[in-house]
Formats: C-alpha cells, structure tokens, sequence
C-alpha cells in the first residue's frame, strides 16, 4: 500500500519562506506531499472542498499554516476527521501571538495540534511521526534523524570546549 500523501495549505503564498522547512523536512523523510494557498475567509468553499476530499485523495494528515486570526487549520479540521496541524505564522501587530492562540482555542469535538510559531519542522516531524505509526520504513527515517539530531549536539559541544579552551591566551 503506497504512503498517503500530506496536505500542506497556507493561507497565502508570502508565507512560504517560513513554510520551508516543512518542505525541505517532508522531502528528506520521503513523504508525498502537495501545497496549496487557500484562505478560510476569501476562498472557504476551497477550504472545506479541500478538507473534505482531503482522505479520498489519499491524504493522510493536513498541515495549515496561518497568520493573524488563523482560522484556516480550524475551519480545515471541521470538514475532516483526518489530523490536522497548525502552524502559526508570525506577522502582525501581535508577531504570531494571536495566531497561535487563535490554533489552540479550538472548541472540543474539533481538535488542531498546533506547533511553535513559524514551527513547520516541528510540523513535519509530528506529520512523520503520526504517519510512521503505520509505516515501518518511515519509523526508520525517524530514528536515523533523531541520531541526526544528537550527533549535531555532541559537534556543538566540540566547538564550545574547542572555543573555551582559547579563552584567556
């Protein structure tokens, strides 16, 4: 059975720069994805079109990324019972504040996962992680990048006892 594919939206195309890690994350572990723009108050039939054909064309879980109000990963996870998670843009009078209170504050019954503000790694190592339940090959990846992550820290750690050493001479 192949990989579902994930669904990426954002809720306008100048919030790519910050949506690329996500990609860059997703293409590393292999997961099939798809990217569109689409806003929950100036396109929401597209919105909820999305949404609720989202499991019929072999999605298996939505990323939403939104600034401001941020309504788009909730009017999303309201038309599909696939998981949904948010990730809220910094922009604004408020520098992403009010976009991720706007994520978490979902009513009961319509959940949204949400990650840091301008998290979309985050966003993309959650959507792995939800999806190699199912998957042993991308558990793999999973594990291999995790060892990814700790080596990077004991480099780190050479260069700090590497640069304190030369303090003082």
């Amino acid at each position: 059975m192949p990989m579902k594919k994930v669904l990426v939206i954002l809720g306008s195309d100048s919030d790519f720069p910050m949506m690329e890690p996500c990609f860059k994350l997703l293409k590393k572990f292999s997961i099939p994805f798809e990217a569109h723009v689409c806003s929950a108050h100036r396109s929401p039939r597209k919105a909820a079109d999305l949404a609720v054909n989202a499991r019929e064309n072999g999605f298996g879980v939505i990323i939403a990324a939104a600034g401001l109000a941020a309504h788009l990963p909730g009017v999303l996870a309201s038309f599909t019972t696939l998981p949904v998670i948010g990730v809220p843009c910094k922009n604004g009078a408020l520098s992403g504040v009010d976009a991720l209170y706007s994520i978490v504050q979902m009513p009961s019954g319509v959940p949204v996962a949400a990650v840091a503000i301008d998290g979309s790694a985050n966003a993309a190592i959650l959507t792995a992680q939800i999806m190699a339940l199912s998957d042993e090959v991308l558990s793999e990846r999973l594990i291999l990048y995790k060892q990814e992550l700790e080596m990077s820290v004991d480099l780190r750690n050479e260069r700090l006892i590497e640069k304190l050493s030369t303090i003082g001479e």
